[in-house]
């Protein structure tokens, strides 16, 4: 909806944060005043109830620093532009507020940021370009609670115990977090390349085949280290005839993107439990009393390209409307560990176009800067704070239609959908986000030969640079300048149910599917992953057999199905008997098809599936737009990569002495404190709803979680103000090895067991080994 009171144009916001530097440095967040009660129930799971939004903020960011306050000051580290001056500027980043390769590339690239003040911009602003009013009371206590819990010198995980450079924090550190997160699909993408942009020195970078720029632009999205599942499930489909929840993210398992576990009350106002990204405020997947929510990644290009026609004899001059405009040019300085422990400032240029900074790749998309072209990236969530707002919103919802009209007013979700139900059974998906306002007529008419391909390809639109009007402009209902409207995303109510497991809003319901929308949001009438394919056929078996209860959707997470395994196990063991193989073909004909524990044969077939994908005639029956759940299928016993795929597998285990039926958890598990755990799911390529993603360690197998499920809620509505809930944070609330909760609900997770979540205050009163802890700003 159009909002009231002055509006900050983004172009001119970043404009003016470009020519005007603003101090970084802001008082430390005082506490007088606030207070918090912190209910601690089984797994170390915090319940926060304050009398007001400070208060809330304060006793959360304590609770949050307790936990895991090494991962959450690390991140502080990295957003001043630190990492270089601490630990040196070779070694490399987490990864969980870019994409940076180095500690050095991190740190010029927060720096340059810090240093042209956006962020201190947006947050002075009023909403909704900056935070709420709420939003910022929030965000104060959330400061003060970490720094008091800083300050009582109680940290055991010895990642940071004694650190140099730990120190508090402000008010302004939190929304910087914020506003980081809401670049991870943008310019956070591309941070080493953004760094590293520097104008031709003579030679002329070899220009990427349009072949080659096809295959990078099909892949932009697939080099994500997140992903997601979420099924809603309605009263058409239910058994109470109440709406049910499964929130299944798939989320890095040991930086500082890790999910953590909380409920947040204020009497009369807030009631919200759920999980949040380490730093956030407030919730932000969860469920009030009437209402469950969770978010997929979505397919939406955030961010779009312009392609710069340079002057001749000066790369770093360009054309627009026939006239010569020179990029700008920031010197950005940071200081770098050197091996004997002194610092020394080391400076690195970065180039700036009207349309945004200049990049050389957008994921395996090569945009070499040449002396006849170079390329920008204009990112709309550069201007973008607004995230917590809309988390907050969506915190209060009530129904599924709050939910819309909330998407709708704050537009802050920078690169997820919404999967959401309620009480009354009815269920949503939305993908309205923060997009680039290029639709596809728009597209058309400004894209540059190479994006028309790019465009086609993946929804990422190249613009032609010569023309202003190819800039993307002002849509009617946007609170922000160059947005895509509100009201062009896909938005889908159902009574039965709707799925995403991070392809687009097409076959949300295959009974409705969604068609007709702009390139850029997603595509229509393609194939799907398996993964898409498995929660779609998955819902339909249950509902064969019966209406959904809460336990029923429990198991259809952990029954831990391959779907690739259902589509050609069975072609493979006839390849395999023609091939003479002998043991591996009873191998796999025993295996139950599953990625459980106890599988025996999953391991093998994970292995032979990597390395069979690369096969063009691995199915007999294409994808077919008419059957894109079923499609395409039958496996393709000719298929001599295929074959060879086999004959790797088997010889790869055998090298490891690994045998050829151990059970899948004796090589897929984590150590945690020398504990081994054993762990079910599978791979992205193998179609598991329970998605784990782990490096293969040649003769042990997958030692150690990379990303994967993270926190899992499985909410159901049944008629009282206390929803019938099961969670589970797969990694345990607390990344400190000393933590009695480092381990515990990962010991949960391999055994495929839940916790039963307490929402009302009569429940949480009755937990065994309650512990309350009481804070008053000092």
């Amino acid at each position: 909806m159009p909002r009231t009171g002055p509006r900050i144009a983004g172009a001119a916001l970043l404009a003016a944060a470009v020519l005007t530097p603003v101090s970084a440095s802001a008082a430390t967040v005082g506490e007088g005043g606030m207070s918090a009660t912190i209910r601690y129930t089984e797994y170390g799971i915090p319940h926060i109830t304050a009398p007001d939004y400070a208060g809330l903020g304060y006793g959360t960011g304590y609770a949050a620093a307790k936990d895991n306050i090494c991962l959450i000051a690390q991140g502080v580290i990295t957003l001043h532009g630190e990492r270089s001056k601490y630990f040196g500027p070779d070694a490399s980043p987490d990864k969980a507020l870019s994409s940076a390769s180095t500690n050095l590339a991190s740190d010029v690239f927060f720096t340059a940021i810090n240093d042209s003040g956006i962020v201190e911009r947006l947050a002075a602003a009023p909403a909704p370009d900056g935070p709420t009013g709420e939003v910022r009371e929030l965000s104060r206590g959330w400061a003060a609670g970490y720094n008091r819990y800083l300050s009582e010198g109680k940290i055991t995980d010895p990642a940071c115990k004694g650190a140099a450079w730990l120190r508090p924090i402000t008010e302004m550190d939190v929304y910087r977090r914020g506003y980081a997160l809401a670049m991870l699909g943008g310019s956070g993408m591309v941070t080493d390349q953004i760094t590293e942009a520097a104008p031709p020195d003579g030679a002329q970078p070899k220009t990427a085949s349009l072949q080659k720029t096809a295959e990078g632009a099909r892949k932009l999205l697939a080099n994500t280290d997140m992903g997601s599942n979420a099924i809603a499930v309605g009263a058409d489909a239910t058994a109470n005839g109440r709406g049910l929840l499964l929130g299944n993210p798939h989320y890095p398992w040991h930086n500082g993107r890790r999910f953590w576990q909380m409920q947040q009350t204020i009497p009369g106002k807030l009631d919200v439990s759920g999980a949040a990204l380490l730093g956030a405020p407030s919730v932000n997947i969860g469920h009030t009393s009437t209402f469950a929510w969770s978010h997929t990644v979505a397919t939406g290009v955030p961010f779009s390209l312009t392609e710069l026609r340079l002057v001749p004899g000066d790369p770093t001059s360009y054309f627009v409307d026939g006239k010569i405009e020179r990029m700008t040019q920031r010197r950005v300085t940071v200081q770098v560990k050197q091996p004997d422990g002194s610092l020394k400032p080391v400076a690195k240029t970065q180039w700036r176009s009207r349309y945004g900074p200049i990049v050389t790749s957008v994921s395996s998309i090569g945009l070499p800067w040449t002396t006849w072209n170079a390329y920008a990236i204009t990112d709309p969530n550069a201007t973008n704070l607004r995230l917590a707002n809309t988390s907050l919103a969506l915190d209060k919802a009530r129904t599924t239609d709050d939910a819309v009209r909330a998407l709708k007013q704050t537009q802050g979700l920078p690169w997820v959908n919404t999967i959401a139900s309620d009480s009354r059974g009815e269920t949503l998906f939305a993908q309205i986000q923060v997009l680039p306002n290029v639709t596809n007529a728009f597209a058309d008419r400004c894209n540059s030969l190479l994006g028309h391909l790019t465009f086609r390809q993946a929804g990422l639109a190249i613009l032609d640079g010569t023309r202003s009007s190819c800039a993307p402009g002002n849509a009617p209902g946007t609170v922000q300048p160059g947005i895509l409207d509100p009201d062009r995303y896909p938005v889908l109510t159902r009574g039965d149910y709707v799925t995403n497991s991070n392809d687009s809003y097409w076959l949300s319901n295959p009974d409705e599917p969604l068609t007709g929308y702009d390139r850029i949001i997603g595509d229509e009438k393609t194939a799907r992953s398996l993964r898409t394919r498995s929660g779609i056929i998955s819902v339909r078996d249950q509902l064969a057999k019966s209406k959904f209860t809460r336990a029923d959707m429990q198991n259809l997470v952990f029954a831990n199905r391959n779907q690739a395994g259902e589509l050609a196990a069975a072609g493979t063991v006839e390849m395999c008997r023609d091939m003479h193989l002998g043991e591996p073909c009873d191998v796999l004909a025993k295996w139950d098809r599953t990625a459980n524990t106890d599988s025996r044969g999953a391991l093998l077939f994970d292995r032979y599936w990597r390395k069979a994908l690369s096969a063009w005639d691995l199915w007999k029956t294409p994808f077919n737009a008419s059957d894109p759940v079923h499609t395409p299928r039958d496996f393709n016993t000719g298929s001599w990569a295929a074959r060879k795929a086999l004959i790797d597998a088997v010889d790869e285990l055998r090298k490891s002495n690994i045998l050829l039926d151990a059970p899948l958890g004796d090589h897929q598990y984590v150590t945690r404190n020398g504990e081994k755990i054993p762990l079910a799911g599978g791979t992205e390529d193998l179609g598991i709803l329970n998605k784990i993603e782990a490096p293969w360690t040649p003769g042990k197998g997958y030692t150690e979680v990379t990303m994967g499920s993270s926190y899992i809620q499985v909410v159901s509505f049944d008629g009282d103000a206390c929803p019938d809930t099961r969670t589970l944070l797969t990694y345990s609330q607390s990344a400190d090895p000393t933590s009695p909760h480092y381990a515990d609900q990962t010991r949960l997770f391999s055994k495929n067991q839940w916790v039963t979540e307490r929402f009302c205050s009569n429940e949480i009163a009755k937990a065994p080994g309650l512990k309350v802890v009481t804070l008053t700003g000092k």
